[in-house]
């Protein structure tokens, strides 16, 4: 599928829409729709509007209730009778076929979920073969359950007919049925033959992560567009492409690395995000084979997102759902020189927050005292580069040696970065 639901050549208008519930107060509903927002903007889209609704959850039939989708509606009319017309509306939750047709009724413009624009996102960014293959197929998935969504003009053409149950509904609903069960099958046989190309390309790519022989494999994860792309050009002096938005990478890039003459497998991986679509978690397995037969792996953290708890949080999910959990992790907090705090005045007795924290602070608290190795860093300006390549060097050593015991002597256990960087002289 090649067909892109936001358009490229003219940047559309989107208004979003969120529920504020009992689990998703009005500062987490306010930074999803950030998200939300950027994820538009990535795709191609501005965001002219934001609709909030206080609910226990999502109405099963309109998502939000009629009285919200009213006012809804009745700015989309306002903003094309000033010739300013909107030009979709995404919602920031997945919606079902039947919440799709109501709202779709009523608002009569473009209607998107969060996983419609994930998956427009991912079919711009594919490059490869392998990357086209899986969003294709999680396209299908997700459009194979919809698809009655598709069909609702026949109900038009009915002319009331519905409860009369005369020839007319019959020829009518009929023909309706049999494209439907056409297009099923269509789209069955298709995602069929995406699943035996998937199955051929992990053949490959199996073949491929064999004759790399028994080199140290590292994998970079994390949510997306935490900058695991540009530590990897960083590392690997290579061109892996790099960008401010989500998502810049689906292609697993892979690179021989050395670090103190101690060489090992660097891979950078597709970035996660909260309510990833699990169509998408499916068909990108292959491409995630590279988390799941990693030896080390490297949780990359944008420490000056205001929300990166919630994002280490989201990716520690993920990791448990593929089974990574238990793999050996070293936790980078990166963007450190895009970090800003609040300084707190002298008066105000509240407890700290991170909010008000500086750096220094920042990296004597919890972060630091995890559990896991961590390190402060940033890929960008370089800025505690050494004491991330000697944590890197000392733990990939650690994993080379158990597996190699008799080239202990070929690399030294250095303990400091003043060590490791007479040892490079």
């Amino acid at each position: 599928m090649k067909e892109f639901i936001i358009s490229r050549a003219n940047a559309e208008t989107a208004v979003l829409v969120a529920i504020v519930t009992s689990h998703q107060d009005e500062r987490k509903t306010a930074e999803y729709l950030d998200e939300l927002e950027f994820l538009a903007e990535t795709a191609g889209a501005r965001t002219v509007k934001r609709f909030t609704q206080r609910a226990e959850g999502p109405n099963s039939t309109t998502y939000v209730g009629a009285g919200k989708l009213d006012e809804i509606r009745a700015y989309i009319e306002a903003e094309s009778d000033a010739e300013r017309e909107v030009g979709m509306v995404i919602f920031d939750d997945e919606l079902s076929a039947r919440q799709l047709r109501n709202i779709e009724k009523v608002l009569k413009i473009k209607i998107l979920d969060r996983t419609t624009l994930i998956l427009d996102i991912f079919a711009m960014r594919a490059q490869t073969s392998n990357a086209k293959t899986q969003v294709e197929l999680a396209q299908y998935r997700y459009m194979l359950p919809r698809l009655s969504r598709l069909w609702t003009h026949l109900e038009r053409q009915g002319g009331g007919s519905g409860s009369g149950g005369g020839k007319g509904s019959v020829g009518l609903r009929g023909p309706g049925e049999t494209q439907l069960e056409m297009d099923r099958r269509i789209i069955l046989g298709r995602m069929s033959l995406l699943k035996k190309r998937l199955a051929e390309i992990d053949k490959q790519k199996a073949t491929q992560r064999q004759n790399r022989g028994k080199l140290v494999r590292v994998a970079l994860v994390g949510y997306t567009n935490v900058g695991k792309s540009t530590l990897m050009n960083l590392m690997a002096k290579s061109e892996v492409f790099a960008e401010n938005k989500l998502f810049a990478t689906l292609d697993t890039t892979v690179r021989k690395v050395t670090v103190q003459n101690l060489p090992f497998l660097l891979s950078d991986t597709v970035g996660f995000i909260r309510k990833l679509p699990t169509d998408l978690v499916e068909s990108f397995k292959s491409t995630l084979d590279e988390v799941r037969e990693a030896d080390l792996l490297i949780h990359v953290v944008d420490v000056s997102h205001p929300d990166f708890e919630e994002q280490i949080t989201v990716v520690d999910k993920t990791l448990a759902d593929l089974g990574c959990a238990e793999k050996p992790s070293i936790i980078v907090f990166n963007k450190i020189d895009a970090y800003t705090f609040v300084e707190k005045d002298e008066f105000d007795l509240t407890p700290l927050t991170k909010e008000n924290m500086t750096m220094e602070q920042l990296q004597q608290s919890w972060l630091s005292k995890s559990g896991s190795d961590c390190v402060f860093m940033s890929a960008l300006t370089k800025e505690g580069i050494d004491a991330f390549r000697l944590l890197l060097y000392q733990r990939v050593r650690q994993l080379h040696v158990q597996r190699f015991p008799y080239n202990d002597f070929l690399y030294p256990d250095v303990d400091s970065i003043d060590s490791m960087n007479v040892l490079e002289e």
